[in-house]
């Protein structure tokens, strides 16, 4: 069925004979604007009533209508086939993305990840006897970890350990699963058009790369480098970054094409004012802060620079530590100097809170979609509360629990700048 806004905007551009299958019940009285160039209907008592001859139905319009004659006189949008399920399954994969980079958070924080000291590609197989748990003991014994810091780890000890990292391998492997079989499906049965298929073959390669980059992740702090006495065996800060920014990504393009699906972006009617224009563009100014942000974090976590300096705002009663460019070159001190990382890490946070902040302010000022608002708002109250939650983790010395939110609660900020920005997509300029 012809929607309302544009069978009275044709109506009165061609007139009724160029809908000759309708037949009116009752008059309609059209009266165009020329200011706004919209045309405005009003409907009598009891609304305006169309006879389909095609289908034999009814169509009322009960209301005034207010529409751009110019604009919305094109054919109804028809849903594409399979719509709503392709974007459940992407919100699906989306949020298994975000089980995987809590999962990574915890395995990090409790110094799990270097317990498997091999990588198959469909899965190693979990010991079942003492003797198969004591041969996987044994290998690790070889590694720096072990050497290093962890001689006094009991069997039972590490296999707790080594549970985490399992854990966190096969919930990778269940995402390229969860994801690889619906599309299949999906692709067979014509869900996608021709961009969406784009979109699925980059998801595959993004998954796959996920997985490599997390092996070549674990992979470095495998490695024979730790020399020095004050050495701590670690992944590279560099690789863990590289792997929580895919992971980021991945998320990301999930959580967009889903909402493409499930929540489609709402349309502003007439003129867009140019403020509007440039709040999209503040709009997403706040997202790739936020991203930054989050991508600091991860050398925070690889450099374990969460652990000097517990106090706020000052560091140790200066507001600039005096290490800060202890190392040489100066650029190693912004990626490998723990005070460094730390001081940058909250200069981010305070400086996209700001900007977070006066993005809601703003927001209040501008004509947006309806749901902008509400996304803007739940942006400024997560930007908050995310920020309590890392001056209160940097002051307890990074409590597990306490740290795994703060690092979940990146990602559901990311969520909500993600979710304004998607609210944004049609605020266009439209053409003259």
């Amino acid at each position: 069925m012809f929607n309302c806004l544009r069978l009275t905007s044709c109506l009165a551009r061609n007139g009724t004979s160029s809908f000759s299958k309708f037949s009116a019940f009752k008059t309609i009285s059209p009266v165009r604007s020329f200011v706004s160039n919209t045309l405005l209907v009003k409907p009598p008592v009891g609304g305006i009533t169309f006879r389909d001859a095609t289908k034999n139905s009814l169509l009322t319009i009960g209301r005034t209508l207010r529409t751009p004659v110019s604009r919305y006189c094109t054919k109804p949008n028809i849903p594409e086939k399979g719509s709503k399920s392709v974007g459940y399954w992407l919100l699906g994969c989306s949020g298994m993305v975000f089980v995987a980079v809590v999962l990574g958070g915890v395995t990090r924080l409790t110094e799990s990840g270097l317990s498997m000291v091999t990588w198959k590609l469909l899965g190693e197989k979990m010991p079942r006897t003492e003797a198969e748990w004591r041969e996987e003991f044994d290998r690790y014994q070889q590694f720096p970890e072990f050497k290093l810091k962890n001689q006094d780890i009991t069997l039972q000890e590490f296999k707790l350990i080594w549970y985490m990292e399992y854990g966190h391998r096969m919930w990778g492997r269940a995402i390229g699963a969860f994801y690889a079989l619906p599309a299949l499906y999906f692709w067979s049965k014509g869900y996608f058009n021709k961009a969406m298929k784009i979109r699925v073959l980059a998801f595959g390669a993004l998954i796959g790369a996920q997985g490599l980059m997390g092996w070549y992740m674990v992979k470095s702090g495998l490695e024979d480098r730790f020399q020095k006495e004050s050495d701590v065996p670690r992944v590279s800060q560099y690789r863990l970054a590289s792997h929580l920014g895919f992971a980021f990504v991945l998320y990301s393009l999930f959580l967009w094409s889903a909402l493409d699906k499930l929540l489609p972006a709402q349309k502003l009617i007439g003129q867009i004012p140019a403020a509007t224009f440039r709040f999209k563009g503040l709009a997403h100014a706040t997202k790739a802060a936020v991203f930054l942000t989050a991508l600091s974090g991860a050398f925070v976590a690889g450099l374990d620079a969460g652990l000097i300096y517990n106090s706020f705002p000052k560091m140790a009663d200066r507001w600039i530590p005096s290490d800060i460019l202890a190392m040489s070159p100066t650029l190693r001190n912004f990626t490998e100097n723990p005070t460094t990382v730390q001081f940058d890490h909250r200069v981010l946070g305070t400086a996209t809170l700001t900007l977070i902040t006066g993005m809601f302010l703003i927001s209040r000022r501008r004509q947006l979609p309806p749901r902008a608002y509400k996304a803007a708002t739940a942006v400024a109250a997560m930007g908050w509360m995310q920020v309590a939650l890392g001056i209160t983790t940097l002051l307890t010395y990074v409590p597990v629990p306490l740290a795994a939110s703060h690092q979940s609660g990146s990602l559901i900020l990311l969520s909500l700048a993600i979710w304004l920005t998607h609210e944004l997509k049609l605020v266009n300029r439209l053409p003259k």
